[in-house]
């Protein structure tokens, strides 16, 4: 069986709506017919009853003789045809009938049970169901000169029935009907297309479809997901944002701030800009986030922050800064073991063996008090291995690299640990070997230094290299800045201060143009 579409759908629902609508308002209208007619039909009645009452006529037969008697219902009669009434009755104060639409009902007794209060002297009128039907009736005294009630007057005018309105209002009936069904199938079937095209042209079950995807969508990801509306409130909130953030059961629909008290989200709402790569702490978790506004069609809707645990990111930025460089290290001292292995075959094929073990005692000694220092002096194998490859690294550039022999480092700063040192290390003696391109005049050296007491800790890069012009100096800390043409540099500096920021350090450069820069870094320990 196909399935109705959506608009179609929406269509059939307004127009049965609109028609429960109309049939609704019809009943409304036909009951206030009905009692405005009733209330008409009481006035009708009682003016007509007076006006036969108050008959001079009428007054003196009620009491006159017997023939006098029988010129009532005459009288009444040519009353009752200019009035339009059903019938109208006079009764004596024997409540003997003197006149009756029907003549054999002249004379006889009436037994009517709402005739009572009529007889003292009480004015009114009644509604009651006989013969003809429904009939609304106005009870009226009949008073001589001397006010002495001597008869009633009784009017009756029937009410119409249902069946009879709606014949007599048929044509506003039909009117109104198609009018109503007309224009409100018109405006069913334009708001239907409206609906369809808010909805992007796709039925019920495709959009249901569509959000189970996108819940499946956002669960698989790696990374945290967190969305909300211009209320704050909750909109997504996918599985690993739950278990990064300790969060459990149901939260879409909160308030983000009774989820998460610390977040950042909301801000995106007010600064309407994004924020890309943005280290945040919330609780006690560090995270790395992107926030993004949500705009359509323009108008922001809510804001998505997509987010990290910063550990992964400082094990992304340690490979890309210090572990990268150990591959590139051992490259380097395969290079260089293969030209120590050169020169020994070169030194014995000449006979030179005293030279060759003066060569190799020199080789061993310097690389094992190399190896010494770092392992006294550095306790982290991480910074040991980071300095190591680097000094490889400098030795295949012709760069000289230098660690100062007072070096130290026994502990971190809070909250700072070993992934951010090495991306502070690597990317400042990244970017001293960056300075020394197109150097060739003087011999090209790094000088390293890492002083630790009890109080502070220092860590010093210097180069004598080409420099930093002073008008840059004031931007090399900013996103994306750097006086390379390479695209996707000046992000090392950047995340340099964000981690000393972060260890509340200070960093302190000092460079000359042409001579040499140095770096100074200084956390409280």
């Amino acid at each position: 069986m196909r399935r109705l579409s959506i608009r179609w759908k929406i269509t059939i629902l307004i127009f049965f709506i609109v028609s429960f609508s109309v049939l609704l308002s019809g009943m409304f209208v036909i009951g206030d017919f009905f009692h405005t007619k009733e209330e008409e039909l009481r006035q009708r009645a009682l003016l007509t009853a007076r006006t036969v009452s108050e008959l001079p006529e009428i007054k003196h037969y009620i009491t006159g003789t017997q023939n006098e008697r029988s010129l009532i219902n005459v009288i009444v009669e040519r009353v009752r045809i200019i009035h339009g009434a059903n019938y109208i009755v006079v009764l004596d104060m024997n409540k003997v009938r003197l006149s009756h639409p029907v003549p054999k009902m002249i004379g006889r007794i009436s037994h009517g049970a709402d005739e009572g209060p009529a007889f003292a002297e009480h004015t009114y009128t009644s509604k009651a169901r006989g013969e003809i039907g429904t009939v609304i009736r106005a009870f009226v005294p009949v008073m001589n000169r001397e006010h002495q009630q001597i008869g009633v007057v009784i009017a009756a005018y029937q009410l119409p029935s249902f069946i009879e309105v709606l014949a007599s209002l048929k044509a506003e009936i039909f009117i109104t009907t198609t009018l109503s069904l007309l224009f409100g199938g018109m405006g069913a079937w334009l708001l239907a297309s409206h609906i369809k095209r808010q909805m992007f042209h796709l039925e019920p079950h495709e959009i249901a479809k569509l959000l189970v995807e996108r819940t499946e969508t956002f669960n698989a990801m790696h990374e945290g997901v967190i969305a909300i509306d211009t209320d704050e409130k909750i909109t997504i909130f996918n599985d690993k944002a739950k278990q990064m953030l300790g969060i459990h059961g149901d939260v879409i629909g909160k308030p983000i701030r009774s989820v998460i008290p610390d977040t950042h989200l909301p801000e995106i709402l007010t600064i309407n800009q994004p924020i890309y790569n943005k280290e945040l702490q919330l609780g006690s978790l560090t995270i790395w986030s992107n926030r993004i506004p949500i705009k359509v069609n323009g108008q922001t809707v809510g804001a998505v922050a997509i987010f990290q645990d910063r550990t992964e990111v400082k094990k992304l930025a340690e490979e890309l800064t210090g572990v990268k460089a150990f591959v590139s290290a051992l490259r380097v001292q395969n290079h260089e073991y293969m030209n120590k292995l050169h020169t020994i075959a070169g030194l014995i094929q000449l006979g030179y063996k005293e030279k060759v073990l003066e060569y190799v005692f020199h080789m061993t000694e310097e690389q094992e008090e190399l190896t010494r220092f770092l392992s006294k002096q550095i306790h982290n194998e991480s910074i040991s291995g980071l300095l190591l490859s680097k000094i490889s690294r400098g030795k295949e550039l012709g760069i000289r690299v230098i660690i100062d022999r007072h070096s130290r480092l026994n502990a971190f700063p809070s909250p700072l640990d070993h992934h951010d040192f090495v991306i502070i290390l690597g990317n400042l003696i990244e970017n001293a070997f960056d300075s020394f391109q197109g150097i060739i005049d003087r011999e090209k050296e790094i000088y390293i230094s890492i002083e630790q007491n009890e109080e502070i800790l220092s860590l010093s890069v210097e180069d004598n290299g080409c420099g930093i012009d002073a008008q840059h100096l004031k931007h090399i800390f900013d996103e994306g800045f750097s006086t390379k043409a390479t695209s996707g540099r000046g992000i090392g500096l950047h995340l340099v201060r964000q981690i000393v920021e972060k260890g509340k350090g200070q960093i302190h450069v000092e460079s000359e143009k042409g001579k040499g820069t140095i770096f100074t870094i200084t956390f409280e320990m």
